[in-house]
């Protein structure tokens, strides 16, 4: 229930500030008497495609935080904490990022997250499962992969092309469901029903169809993820992490859903399913470290 009343109070005052703002730049006025106002709309759609994206991006350590009950270690209370610090410090220092927040949340899930609005401003967290059901270099593997994810600027990178996107969708679902409404259902007079069933509709399809192309970027982003813990903690540890997980993972994790791209643990999929996959089948992801040289 907290984790629903956060999703929608948080959707709702992204909402607010995003009509306020199309306002105010005049780009939510794309109606004109002659027809849609091609650029105005396109201006409308960016602004909620990247300022949705953006605002979210922004407010994410916060929403993991109150999302997952993580607590950030400020000041260590045992050895195991002292060492996820001294660890994720070191490891932040070889990769040339500032020294993320570390956060420990009580969960019997097996997993980890990293995100964060910059390589110098983010938030590696780890499950309570995860710290019980690894070995320590194994866990050092995934503290790697997670800090590999911020220097790598994948937050920044995913939230860039889930704007584009976003952005194209809600200009596309727009332009066509305004021809279904004037050629189509030959409405003449202002925006008729046909347009906003038209607009809902095709939103969802053809957010589906994006939500494969962002699915597949976040694939890949795990690949190199995968590679860059290795690097930091090496290859033997780094595999040895990714076959605990094939072990322990028989069903999803369960870090939220908005949370769930920027976790470790694969969720999983096969046939058409595996195009929504934001990560990669282990067996994969193991096999590509083999194959490093």
């Amino acid at each position: 229930m907290k984790r629903i009343a956060l999703f929608l109070g948080t959707n709702i005052a992204v909402l607010l500030v995003l009509s306020v703002v199309a306002s105010l730049l005049g780009v939510d006025r794309y109606l004109t008497e002659q027809g849609l106002n091609l650029p105005a709309l396109l201006g409308f759609c960016a602004v909620f495609g990247f300022g949705g994206a953006f605002i979210s991006l922004a407010m994410s350590k916060t929403i993991a935080k109150m999302s997952t009950g993580a607590k950030v270690i400020e000041r260590p209370s045992n050895s195991a904490e002292q060492w996820l610090l001294s660890t994720v410090e070191r490891m932040a220092r070889q990769a040339g990022i500032g020294m993320p927040e570390v956060a420990v949340y009580d969960s019997p899930d097996v997993n980890a997250f990293a995100t964060g609005m910059s390589r110098n401003s983010s938030l590696v967290a780890v499950s309570t499962g995860l710290l019980r059901s690894m070995q320590q270099d194994e866990v050092e593997a995934v503290l790697g992969h997670e800090v590999s994810h911020i220097a790598n600027g994948d937050m920044v990178t995913l939230t860039l092309i889930q704007g584009v996107v976003n952005t194209f969708v809600m200009f596309l679902a727009r332009v066509v469901g305004y021809f279904i409404d004037r050629a189509v259902l030959k409405n003449d007079r202002g925006l008729g029903i046909g347009y906003f069933v038209s607009v809902f509709v095709l939103q969802i399809v053809f957010g589906i169809l994006a939500s494969a192309i962002v699915a597949w970027f976040s694939r890949q982003r795990e690949f190199r993820a995968d590679s860059g813990g290795a690097s930091l903690a090496g290859r033997g540890k780094m595999i040895a992490a990714l076959e605990r997980l094939k072990q322990r993972h028989e069903v999803p994790g369960q870090l939220p859903e908005q949370m769930a791209a920027f976790g470790i643990a694969p969720s999983i999929g096969a046939g058409i399913k595996r195009l929504f996959m934001t990560h990669p089948p282990l067996d994969e992801r193991i096999a590509a470290l083999q194959s490093l040289n």
